[in-house]
């Protein structure tokens, strides 16, 4: 978000020239798509569809040499022409209601229930002249062709799941939490007033609200947890405030270990002061405290009690909300942040600045736009602290104008707030003024398509010590022995 900022600037900056501007990341396919939308908002339909159908073929190719290449789960920024929603207006700019019947058809593939697109469906068809054969004209075969191999794939999944002898559900791809359905996204530049044709309206997708998360207060699991706060106290929706989850000797032993394992800037993709220049951050993943206990560089039993409590944490959130499906770790996180000296005075900014965690905090617009590069598969989020000798550094909620402050939590040992990721939860972090701030970080996804990469790498770490440890047992061996 900062760099695309920072590019913003760069183009509004005089005498810049869009030219001298150079995205070294930049795909083809997203380039094809940001021409093809320039020409869209100039009322060039021709040329906008020439370059939509360009970055079509660019994506196939992409998705191509990302099978090709893949290694692990994959997570992709699609955007609507992907499933030719967005490439119907074009087509029917242009007289084209031949290839708008064609487009219409092949998004009915993903989403076959959609009534605005089968409503369009049977308003292309009167268009058409009577004497076509419209029950002939099929959906494109780029898309049937792509479905049809998504289909076989996922048989031949369930198919070796079978044989192994465990089960498998299909995802379903084309839904919010597999992060590819976005049926109400608008180019920029497009007026979404203008643009509600027949049924099909165009505005960004905000943050929805389904039946679960209306629901909590269901067990704790665990004894001497104590419940502090559900959401109506936190003058919110889908928050919980719980006291005890960790020991005070757990605390200490964690916070032990983090000052073994943490590297600066981990996690903020190496800034060392990613959200205010005022304090320092520091972080380390589950993955890592395991690979330095395993290496000897930080007590083993330590480096896994990282993994228990958030697993611990994972299980309650789980259940505290009564979720009727797995909830997997999307990210884990043991982070730091400390007052730098002498940049603490008439300090006016916060530690973390508010933010949603799954969509994109418009305080202006009041609304939160679930759309990247906002992490839209997150679900639930939890923070669980580890000390309280620090000053400021208060977790605060605010509503959507992330200026009025609902509810204000003061960290303290065995601490945990945890809610729902979306707009109707605002949140950040005041500044921390004196002393380091330490807590475990965690975000949870509904969705086993985006699940931790690390995490997964972290439970075959973990079967492997309790099977050299079950080992050990069996043959009498005392480990003080082994050296």
């Amino acid at each position: 978000m900062e760099m695309q900022q920072n590019l913003e600037n760069y183009r509004m900056m005089t005498g810049v020239e869009e030219f001298q501007l150079v995205d070294r990341e930049a795909k083809p396919h997203l380039e094809s798509y940001s021409a093809g939308v320039k020409h869209y908002e100039a009322d060039d339909f021709e040329l906008a569809i020439k370059y939509f159908e360009q970055a079509l073929r660019e994506y196939f190719i992409e998705d191509m040499d990302c099978r090709a290449l893949c290694e692990g789960p994959q997570r992709f920024e699609e955007y609507d022409y992907l499933v030719y929603k967005a490439g119907l207006y074009e087509a029917i700019a242009v007289g084209e209601y031949t290839k708008a019947l064609e487009c219409a058809k092949a998004y009915l593939l993903l989403h076959p229930d959609d009534d605005d697109v089968l409503d369009n469906v049977d308003y292309y068809k009167s268009l058409l002249d009577d004497s076509m054969d419209l029950e002939s004209i099929e959906a494109r075969e780029d898309l049937v062709m792509f479905v049809k191999r998504h289909k076989m794939e996922s048989d031949l999944i369930k198919s070796a799941a079978e044989g192994l002898g465990f089960s498998y559900t299909e995802p379903n791809y084309w839904i919010r939490y597999g992060g590819r359905q976005d049926e109400n996204r608008v180019p920029s530049g497009v007026n979404a007033d203008e643009a509600e044709v027949h049924g099909l309206s165009m505005g960004k997708k905000t943050s929805p609200k389904t039946e679960q998360d209306l629901r909590e207060g269901g067990p704790l699991l665990y004894e001497n947890i104590t419940f502090v706060y559900n959401s109506e106290q936190l003058n919110g929706t889908q928050r919980v405030l719980l006291d005890n989850v960790l020991s005070e000797e757990q605390c200490r032993e964690l916070h032990s270990v983090a000052s073994g394992i943490m590297l600066v800037g981990d996690g903020y993709r190496g800034k060392t002061s990613p959200h205010t220049p005022n304090e320092k951050f520091e972080g380390a993943t589950v993955l890592k405290a395991l690979k330095f206990g395993y290496e000897g560089r930080v007590p083993l039993k330590s480096a896994r009690l990282f993994y228990d409590i958030s697993e611990k944490a994972r299980k309650i959130v789980e259940s505290y909300f009564m979720l009727n499906s797995t909830l997997y770790f999307s990210y884990t996180h043991l982070v730091c942040r400390t007052a730098l000296s002498g940049q603490q005075d008439r300090r006016n900014d916060l530690s973390h600045p508010i933010h949603a965690d799954n969509c994109l905090l418009d305080p202006e617009a009041n609304e939160c736009w679930k759309e990247p590069p906002a992490y839209t598969f997150r679900d639930y989020s939890a923070l669980l602290y580890m000390n309280d000798d620090f000053d400021g550094g208060e977790f605060i909620f605010t509503e959507m104008d992330a200026k009025t402050v609902t509810a204000s939590i003061k960290p303290k040992c065995g601490r945990m707030v945890s809610f729902s990721s979306g707009g109707e939860n605002p949140h950040g972090v005041k500044a921390v003024t004196r002393g380091q701030r330490c807590a475990v970080a965690l975000w949870f996804t509904l969705d086993p398509l985006y699940r931790e990469l690390e995490r997964i790498q972290a439970d075959e770490v973990i079967a492997v010590l309790d099977q050299e440890q079950q080992g050990k047992h069996e043959l009498n061996i005392n480990p003080k022995d082994e050296l």
